[in-house]
């Protein structure tokens, strides 16, 4: 099967972003930069909601026939699927309804899923899981059926499809009897972060957090909630140092806390899949008329 040209359209790959965090908008820049060197697109770009380059203004700036946009989101929450696309019009506000193919003028705009619903993320976070022990194996690397893995999430009750994909991608690990368990834990619901030590039925703990950034939570809030003094944690951070050593021995289990999904390398694979799947519906709309 042929692959799609995309060498005359444009990619536009939207983060969340921070004023206060600097490290949030880093996988998008990270990410747009491997898709700007493989030469795939006419031009690649980012944009936030809440810091510069503003996705609202980046978007009108874009000449190219076709426009995909893709939310660099872990779940298809309220920024990604309501506030987002109802900026840049493709949700009327106050409808249910969100259009993800928009065609003003000459241009067809096309607004992709969240890249952290894709299936293809269970690949990422097992190669998260396998990474961080093969790049600290003190005092040797246990083997995967001697280690309990956790997927960190965020959780909110504001969102309920934030747990659904963490819990979605425990279900998937866990089908391919690769660690000895597999569960979720939360910073905000229960099970909460810190009873992964009650919790583990194996010495070895590794926990892959769910996030897209290694922002405040994944430098700071997790490691504490794991039992890393506050001030200790300030004070790394403070020195351009790792928050959490790997492996850190706590409670009888020796812990590895890796990145967060959202800088792994594959993911630039897992935007890629979101642009080709709507490549498909904009194909169809065209073709139907629409």
């Amino acid at each position: 099967m042929m692959q799609e040209d995309f060498s005359q359209a444009a990619l536009v790959l939207i983060g969340h972003g921070s004023s206060q965090n600097a490290d949030s908008g880093v996988p998008v820049f990270q990410h747009a930069a491997e898709l700007r060197r493989r030469r795939m697109f006419a031009q690649v770009r980012e944009g936030f909601w809440k810091q510069e380059p503003l996705v609202v203004r980046v978007v009108p700036e874009l000449n190219e026939r076709r426009i995909f946009l893709v939310p660099l989101f872990i779940s298809e929450g309220y920024f990604s699927e309501k506030i987002i696309p109802q900026a840049l019009g493709f949700r009327v506000e106050g409808s249910t309804e969100l259009e993800r193919v928009r065609q003003p003028g000459n241009q067809t705009l096309v607004y992709c899923k969240s890249v952290g619903s894709h299936a293809s993320m269970t690949g990422v976070l097992l190669s998260r899981a396998i990474g961080v022990v093969q790049q600290f194996p003190f005092p040797r690397a246990p083997k995967p059926e001697d280690i309990a893995l956790f997927i960190a999430g965020h959780g909110t009750e504001q969102n309920e499809k934030s747990r659904a994909a963490v819990e979605h991608q425990v279900e998937l690990i866990r089908g391919q009897n690769i660690y000895a368990d597999v569960q979720a834990i939360f910073m905000e619901e229960d099970p909460r972060i810190p009873t992964c030590y009650e919790r583990a039925r194996t010495r070895n703990v590794v926990i892959v957090p769910f996030f897209i950034s290694d922002g405040m939570h994944v430098q700071e809030d997790i490691p504490v909630m794991l039992g890393e003094p506050a001030r200790l944690v300030q004070q790394r951070l403070e020195a351009g140092q790792a928050t959490w050593r790997n492996p850190t021995e706590k409670k009888g289990k020796l812990v590895w806390l890796a990145s967060s999904v959202g800088t792994e390398k594959l993911m630039a694979d897992v935007i890629l899949e979101r642009v080709r799947e709507a490549a498909g519906w904009a194909g169809r709309r065209s073709k139907s008329g629409d």
